[in-house]
């Protein structure tokens, strides 16, 4: 069977049972050898004979419900795999299974619970991500098709087709969306701050900061809010300030997405060059965002200058113009790699 001689191995195990019909084990094999073969129902006969001789046969109800499933037999593929999941509950390949056979039944929600007990179980499993994935979009998909159907001009719905359009980079659109939303819930914690962030993305920065301006009033506590006003006014020269209102906001929330960049900057614009130096240090050897790190050095190197650094400075300048380059040499093959796939399309 391991050398994948299944007609060998066949022959095999229906002579053991033949000689020894009460080994539930050698039943169980030649199972998996016939659902290997494709023989589903010639599998699902043995895996039953093994259960009968052996009820909690480990992986007997799992290879039944994967056969029955084969088959298109869901209730009894459902009924099966639940047997196994029932015996053996830290069985993360029977939970996916069950989530598997719970989305081929149109049933997103049981199919979601089961696929998140088998990713607490094997968190790093590509399947098991995969199939919860499946689940949990389409659970967001009937959430969102109800909301839809409750009602269609509700500042949720709003705000749903924001954010849609904010993940699509359709930042125009996302910000007319959330507009609307707001027109209806003009005090709803949160709508401003993802406003103010669309508006960044435009560079529309008075905007935006009127939108964080706005949110803060609203909620006090936003903690993004006052983060990205903070990087706000150190773009505007306030080092003070910006840095006031980012490290307030790193108390709340540590971990803020290129925080020790922002603070740097911060540092610089107030003459705390050695301060700054040790943020932007840390941005290159943490940070995952290729155009922030690129940005560090070269900041980096300004810092060192500063404080007299200069091995040190020539030594981040030059890395900053390596990574410059080589992000040219990108763009530059990722525009004729367009070129070639899209010969009549104006250039992106």
């Amino acid at each position: 069977m391991r050398q994948g001689d299944l007609e060998g191995a066949g022959a095999g195990f229906a002579a053991i049972v033949k000689h020894s019909p009460s080994f539930a084990e050698a039943h169980f094999n030649l199972a998996l050898v016939r659902e290997e073969q494709g023989r589903h129902d010639d599998a699902i006969a043995s895996f039953q004979k093994a259960l009968a001789l052996k009820p909690r046969l480990h992986g007997a109800n799992l290879f039944l419900g994967i056969a029955e499933f084969r088959l298109n037999r869901l209730d009894e593929a459902s009924t099966a795999v639940q047997k196994e999941t029932a015996s053996y509950p830290k069985d993360a390949a029977a939970w996916m299974w069950l989530g598997v056979v719970r989305l081929a039944q149109d049933r997103p929600e049981d199919a979601a619970e089961a696929l998140d007990k088998a990713a607490r179980l094997s968190p790093g499993d590509q399947d098991i991500l995969y199939h919860r994935g499946r689940a949990h979009l389409l659970v967001s998909k009937n959430s969102y098709a109800r909301m839809f159907k409750v009602n269609s001009n509700s500042w949720l719905v709003h705000r749903v087709l924001a954010q849609a359009n904010a993940e699509a980079e359709r930042h125009v659109d996302a910000i007319a969306e959330y507009e609307a939303s707001i027109k209806l819930a003009p005090t709803q914690p949160g709508l401003h701050e993802e406003l103010g962030s669309e508006y960044r993305s435009v560079n529309k920065i008075p905007e935006a900061e009127a939108a964080f301006r706005r949110e803060l009033e609203i909620d006090p506590h936003n903690v993004l809010a006052t983060y990205k006003l903070g990087a706000i006014e150190v773009e505007k020269g306030d080092g003070a300030k910006g840095k006031e209102l980012i490290e307030a906001a790193q108390r709340e929330k540590p971990g803020l997405v290129h925080v020790d960049y922002n603070l740097g900057r911060a540092e610089m614009l107030l003459g705390n060059d050695a301060a700054a130096a040790d943020h932007f240090e840390r941005v290159v050897k943490t940070d995952t965002d290729s155009e922030v790190i690129e940005q560090a050095w070269f900041q980096l190197g300004t810092a060192y200058r500063r404080l007299h650094r200069m091995d040190e400075a020539r030594n981040a300048m030059a890395t900053y113009q390596q990574l410059k380059d080589e992000g040219a040499r990108k763009s530059q093959k990722a525009l004729e790699n367009y070129k070639a796939e899209h010969p009549d399309a104006p250039p992106p």
